[in-house]
Parts: C-alpha cells; structure tokens; sequence
C-alpha cells in the first residue's frame, strides 16, 4: 500500500483562481503569430542587417535626389580633354571632397547624383512590378487551387506557357514597336510604365504556383469546411478565409522577387529598352561604362556594387523572413 501523501493548506487555497492570483501575469501571458514570427526575425542577425540596408536604400531613394543635385549637370573642367579622363582623383577617378565618387566620361557627371537618382527608378519600377505580379499570381493561384477542375487546368496551363515564354527577348521586340507616346503618356513616363507591365505581367505565375499549392492544401481544412456547412459562399471563404491564411508565403515571397525584378529592371536597362539617357539608371549606366571602363573603371565599379548590394540586402531580408514565418525552420 502507497503512504497518503500530506498536502497542507485549507480547500481554499488550492482552488485555480488563488493559485493564479500569486502568479505574474506576465509569466502567463501568450503570444501572437506575428510576435512569435519577430522574436525569430530578431534573433536573425543576418536578416536585421538586410532589412537595415533595405530602409536605408528606399530612404535614399525617396530623399536622397533632393540632396545631391543635379544627376545630369556636367562638369567639363574636370576632365581632361586630351587623355579623356578626369584631371584628379585616386587612378583619374575625380574623386573628390565635392564629387564623393567621381565624376562620369565623357561629360563629367557626378556618379553619386546619377546612383541614388538610378536608386529611385529602379525601386519604383521593382515595387510596383512586384506589387503587380503579387496580385495577378494571388488571385489566379487561390482561384485555382480552390475551384480545381477545368478552371485549375486552364489557369495552370496558363502558367505553364508565360513560363515557357521568353520575356528577355519580347520585350527588346516589343520596345522596337512601342510608340512614342501612350495612354497620355510619353518619354520615359511611358517606358516606366511599359517596364512595371512587362515585369509584373509576366513574373506573376511565379508566385501564383506556389500560391496554388496552399490553396489545394488549405482548402482541405475543418474552417473552410465549417464556413460550407455554414452557408459561406466561395468568394467569403476565397476572401474571408484562405487569404489570410497565406499572407506569410506572399509576404515572403513578394520580398524574394523585388531583387530578381531589380537585376530585371537593369538588364532592360543596359540592353538599352529601359529607362532613356541621359535619365539615370543603374543598369544604363554599366551599358556607358562599358566604352571607357579601362580608364575610369570606377565608373562601372559603382553601379554594379549598387545593384550587388541592393539585390543581397534583399535575399537576406527575404531569406530571414521567410525562417520567421515558418515554424517547421530549423533556425
């Protein structure tokens, strides 16, 4: 036979709510999906340093051409007219207390005035491309998933052929026929615009296959059943129910597609159907680098590092959020 075990204190005391009345509250108190997913955020070093560089480079971006002047001002003292180069600086570079990274050839043109007015299209044209791809791949990957049958054949199928479909060398076909001016529009407004379209319109089966997969999955659930036998009708379950549900993957995979939309943007660029010269842009800018990089290799030296740190500061943030998010990470 097991001794009784003595317990002291009166029936009182052992009741819950006088058990709970000596606890902190504090120690007690639970948490949210979202603040479960910052603690994680926070202890990825990597991932705060990423999104450090992103705020400072959209912060440079909305501020920085306020500050720096004049991107298509030339400088024609600076350089040397018979060597073509600038006169001063580290290796002719024009470095220089009022030129903090140089100066451009053949006109003279202060480099950190064309990078951060470079930083502001490219920004643009990535965010608004992405935000355009985000919301075409949603809505065609949740309708999909959710309705399945010949509406999850035809729209995958879909998918398949944009996929398929070689945009590089459409749109350097379709610059060559596209108007001057458009939709009121013209200039470099219009070649902004014919850039957002092109990226976006073209990049959402990306994300709408991977939005797809987690419908077919979500759509399986107790809620969304219980939202049926409840009378819910498909666009409140499309809307009310599934959408919340996958704004983790949309948040982290929008994040993953601004840098492959940049690096985009300044392939354009550089192939020459983006954005017009003299109007800065980072890949236009390697394009004119590309003539006298011998002699002023500074000159393609810093675009290319702007688009390098642009892109990585990006993919850490997207890398991080994406193990914050997800509670099966091993981090």
């Amino acid at each position: 036979m097991t001794a009784p075990i003595e317990v002291s204190g009166s029936e009182t005391e052992a009741q819950p709510d006088a058990v709970l009345a000596g606890v902190d509250r504090k120690a007690i108190q639970g948490r949210s999906l979202g603040q479960i997913a910052w603690l994680r955020l926070k202890r990825d070093k990597v991932a705060i340093g990423g999104g450090i560089v992103v705020m400072l480079l959209i912060l440079m971006a909305v501020v920085g051409p306020f500050l720096v002047g004049d991107p298509n001002q030339p400088h024609n003292d600076l350089i040397d007219p018979m060597l073509s180069r600038p006169k001063t600086g580290i290796m002719h570079s024009g470095i220089s207390s009022h030129h903090w990274l140089g100066v451009d050839l053949p006109a003279g043109r202060d480099m950190l005035s064309r990078i951060v007015n470079g930083a502001k299209y490219s920004l643009i044209i990535s965010f608004l491309a992405t935000i355009l791809a985000v919301v075409l791949g949603v809505f065609f990957g949740v309708v999909a998933g959710y309705f399945g049958g010949w509406v999850d054949t035809l729209i995958a199928r879909t998918m398949d052929i944009f996929l398929a479909f070689p945009l590089l060398l459409f749109a350097i076909a379709l610059v060559g026929v596209f108007p001057d001016s458009a939709f009121g529009l013209s200039g470099n407004g219009l070649r902004v615009a014919f850039l957002i379209f092109v990226i976006g319109f073209f990049s959402w089966p990306y994300i709408g296959r991977i939005i797809r997969g987690q419908t077919l999955s979500l759509r399986e659930r107790e809620f969304v059943d219980a939202a049926r036998s409840m009378g819910a009708r498909a666009p409140y379950i499309l809307f009310r129910e599934l959408l919340p549900n996958l704004w983790a993957p949309i948040l982290v995979y929008a994040t993953l597609m601004i840098p492959t939309n940049i690096i985009f943007e300044a392939s354009l660029s550089f192939l020459g159907v983006g954005i017009k010269a003299p109007t800065p842009s980072w890949g236009g800018m390697l394009n004119e680098a590309k003539e006298v990089y011998e002699v002023a290799p500074h000159f393609m030296f810093f675009p290319g590092m702007a688009i390098f740190i642009t892109v990585l500061a990006f993919n850490l943030f997207g890398d991080g959020l994406r193990d914050a998010l997800d509670p099966r990470s091993s981090r």
